[in-house]
């Protein structure tokens, strides 16, 4: 299999998982205060959303790169 394959099944990949989470959430921690040896920290949760558009785009050129003919020198 070569490279072309596989970048084209790792955007379909990447664009299905896209349609069906619609994005991905993480958790950002940050040093509020320190006095002397007590720290706090406060943890946030984020979330980024992918758009829809990406996602079907990222599968329709993944299937283009998968249907694509190689050209052969």
């Amino acid at each position: 299999m070569d490279n072309k394959k596989i970048l084209a099944i790792v955007l379909i990949a990447a664009g299905v998982l896209a349609l069906v989470y619609g994005g991905f959430s993480y958790v950002s921690s940050t040093d509020t205060t320190k006095i002397g040896p007590i720290k706090i920290t406060t943890q946030d949760k984020e979330r980024v959303n992918i758009p829809l558009w990406a996602g079907v785009g990222a599968i329709a050129v993944g299937a283009v790169l998968l249907l694509a003919k190689n050209k052969k020198s």
